[in-house]
């Protein structure tokens, strides 16, 4: 009996979670959310779970399916963005763009832990800082976590400067692209070069034009691409080099990452149904409702008194980061296209 038990502890948590996901999505698709405060469902989640952390302590029941959440299912949607991946879109917007965003990309993550090592930061929040700026937020800080394997705060902290920034992004980015006088192919570049989130890219490119917004997308899928050799990358690197974080018995090549590798060439050969329930629609709708659920596990084992006693500097390393990329991107947009 007690077996039976231990083996279904986590559904409640995992519910919790659900249903915070649920809400967060239906918060998103209002107009003051979405087109007034351009606050994703990713970002809304994990305020949600933070704000009841505030009132509320976590019920014991919720722990289990909570950390399913945070982890097991979190990782499975890491591994479902391969599912956004196409080489034919990727190729399609030329050997320029690709230099552009693949320079600027490492360029931001080495530069990114600099900077957080010339601040002081601690070096696992550093490291998911670096990647999560460089690549494509959230999914990057995850991504990175299996193989950092940081505190709970730090990634929930590292989380929340990323996704503040980009949200910056979203409202300024229109105005420097004319500022720049940037045409609408290059502006797209631009914003999937150098913003964080998916749905920020999106939602800068939409602001200029179409064919703005269609670039940036599909630059920033270019980015997700980067972020399997980051992380193995990482993993090596604190096997060998890191000695304080390497003490961690952590894979070299992370499961999920397989999978998204797998996933991403499925996609890209274009061997997935596009009919039935397990279409590439349907796998990919799955996947951001998976991200949504993991991140409301985030969320809710986020405190706001450890966010506080961080301090500012993850917030200014985030933005020192953000600002190389920008202009390594911008710099290299002028030199090669």
């Amino acid at each position: 009996m007690s077996e039976t038990v231990s083996r279904s502890a986590w559904i409640p948590g995992v519910l919790v979670a659900t249903a915070f996901a649920f809400a967060a999505r239906e918060l998103a698709a209002l107009e003051f959310f979405h087109d007034t405060l351009h606050f994703g469902d990713l970002l809304l989640v994990i305020l949600l779970g933070m704000l009841w952390r505030m009132v509320l302590p976590l019920p014991r029941w919720a722990i289990p399916g909570i950390d399913m959440a945070k982890k097991p299912i979190l990782r499975w949607a890491v591994a479902a963005l391969g599912l956004r991946l196409s080489l034919n879109e990727i190729l399609e917007i030329g050997g320029p763009a690709l230099w552009v965003v693949s320079v600027s990309t490492i360029v931001a993550v080495f530069g990114g832990w600099w900077i957080c090592k010339w601040l002081g930061i601690p070096e696992r929040m550093g490291l998911l800082l670096g990647v999560g700026g460089a690549v494509c937020g959230a999914s990057a800080i995850v991504a990175a976590d299996t193989v950092v394997q940081a505190e709970k705060k730090d990634s929930a902290l590292a989380i929340s400067v990323i996704t503040l920034l980009g949200t910056i992004g979203i409202l300024i980015y229109p105005e420097l692209g004319q500022f720049f006088g940037m045409s609408d192919f290059d502006y797209g570049v631009w914003a999937g070069a150098s913003l964080h989130e998916t749905a920020q890219v999106v939602a800068a490119g939409d602001s200029i034009s179409v064919e703005a917004k269609e670039v940036a997308t599909v630059v920033k899928l270019v980015r997700i691409c980067w972020l399997a050799p980051i992380v193995f990358y990482l993993g090596w690197s604190l096997r060998h080099q890191h000695a304080a974080a390497g003490q961690a018995k952590v894979s070299l090549v992370p499961w999920f990452l397989v999978m998204f590798v797998i996933f991403a060439a499925l996609n890209s050969l274009e061997w997935l149904p596009t009919e039935g329930t397990f279409s590439v629609s349907n796998l990919k709708s799955g996947g951001s409702w998976l991200m949504t659920i993991g991140m409301a596990g985030v969320g809710l084992q986020t405190s706001v008194k450890d966010l506080v006693h961080a301090g500012m500097r993850p917030v200014l390393a985030g933005f020192l980061q953000w600002v190389l990329l920008a202009a390594v991107s911008v710099g290299m947009i002028r030199l090669v296209m």
